[in-house]
């Protein structure tokens, strides 16, 4: 037990939040006193969906050791309810389902004052089913329009717009309007523009953008939200004013737009490129446009990366498409598969221990008769990792069978000692 310190768990949140905000969505507040509203309507195909976008939530804050509850509905008030009141670590409330889920849970998950929630209960009212089920009329005269207003909230027949939070270090450009917009050369037009300040902004500053979010501010109230990223830090007109331009398809002006703005969420150093003034062209093979292509369609690009281990699900990586080169190289005398397995796929063989290759295999139902082979090759475990694989050993072989398929099997131990593996057989690898 230790004294609780309001100040600091309140600078903790709104960290917490200018983080996910960096990371899951243009549009992040504070829910106070123990939670994060984010709106991921748009943004949320960049994590591969609703559902993995919460299980990786979950799992980002349960590394860091904090309890977290994740929901996702169609309103605010809605999500917040669900996150508090269901016991599960995840809840995806389906489009238009909001009644359903919401319908048994207890009043206090209004937001109503702790007073009205009181007097609610001594009314003999205690599940927001009951009281929204209830006429209006009477609970106004009451309590005043407050419960009427919840209501409406968590329902979507009122909108909640939510308050983006933002950090004095983040370089934000925009544009208000006297007279609404809303047709789609105006706003890419004026997006361009805000483009040639943000990017003057950055270069004033050193920085390039790797992610930035377009906010589109109604008449009614409501905000839209698109959020470009690119593989390394831009500053390029050209380039930025496309990758939203190609987007901006999507924002849907309702009654008119009446602001614009333009934040570079996350920047890096950048200097200048010096750049030729030949007439004859360069030669350009950089291919971060269209890695930036496909990452902003929700597509995940990635490059693999040598690992010094002989372990081979060990010895390889992901990294960023346009990380810089890894020094690590492979160095294998024997030849290795163009495609590994996630996870060595048991299989069923015949052959003579210790030393021979297997005469037949068996894989996914279908028997093989071994044509050529080539091996052993003994892979060691890493014992300096895993006190189990101290004496483990695996005896690696290449086959191919009489339809001329090639594949990558080992058996687990050395095919004498029991120490050193159970001798079955796995699949591991496919050569072209």
């Amino acid at each position: 037990m230790v004294d609780a310190d309001a100040a600091a768990d309140a600078a903790a949140l709104e960290r917490i939040t200018l983080w996910a905000l960096s990371q899951y969505s243009p549009i992040v507040a504070v829910d106070a006193p123990d939670g994060i509203v984010m709106d991921t309507e748009g943004a949320d195909h960049l994590q591969g969906g609703e559902l993995p976008m919460v299980t990786g939530i979950f799992n980002r804050f349960h590394a860091k050791g904090l309890t977290a509850r994740v929901a996702v509905a169609d309103t605010w008030g809605a999500a917040h309810a669900c996150a508090r009141a269901i016991q599960r670590e995840t809840v995806i409330v389906p489009p238009n389902e909001t009644v359903r889920a919401v319908e048994q849970l207890p009043v206090a998950r209004l937001r109503l004052p702790e007073k009205i929630v009181g007097d609610l209960r001594v009314l003999g009212f205690r599940t927001i089913g009951e009281l929204s089920a209830t006429p209006r009329a009477p609970l106004a005269l009451r309590f005043g329009p407050e419960i009427g207003r919840r209501l409406d909230q968590m329902f979507g027949r009122m909108a909640e717009p939510i308050e983006p939070i933002r950090s004095p270090e983040l370089v934000q450009v925009s544009r208000s309007f006297a007279e609404p917009i809303g047709a789609a050369e105006t706003i890419n037009k004026y997006v361009g523009r805000l483009v040639v300040q943000l990017v003057a902004e950055l270069r004033r500053s050193g920085l390039g953008v790797r992610r930035t979010d377009l906010i589109v501010e109604k008449v009614d109230g409501t905000r839209q939200a698109i959020r470009a990223g690119t593989a390394k830090p831009a500053r390029d007109v050209a380039w930025l004013t496309r990758l939203f331009r190609d987007r901006t398809e999507k924002i849907e002006p309702g009654f008119g737009i009446e602001k614009l703005s333009l934040i570079a969420i996350v920047t890096q150093p950048l200097e200048e490129e010096q750049r030729s003034s030949s007439l004859i062209e360069e030669q350009n093979d950089d291919i971060t446009p269209l890695i930036d292509i496909f990452g902003n369609r929700g597509q995940r690009v990635y490059r693999m990366a040598p690992v010094a281990s002989d372990i081979p699900e060990r010895s390889v990586r992901r990294i960023a498409a346009a990380a810089p080169k890894v020094a690590e190289t492979w160095n294998y005398q024997w030849p290795r598969p163009v495609r590994l397995l996630d996870r060595p796929d048991r299989i069923e063989a015949v052959a003579l221990l210790p030393d021979h290759p297997p005469a037949s295999i068996t894989w996914r139902g279908k028997r093989r008769r071994v044509k050529r082979a080539d091996g052993p090759e003994r892979v060691f475990g890493e014992w300096w990792k895993r006190d189990s694989e101290l004496e483990a050993v695996r005896d690696y072989f290449v086959v191919e069978d009489e339809g001329g398929e090639r594949f990558w099997i080992f058996r687990a131990g050395d095919g004498v000692d029991p120490e050193t593996g159970s001798r079955q057989w796995f699949m591991h690898g496919i050569f072209a």
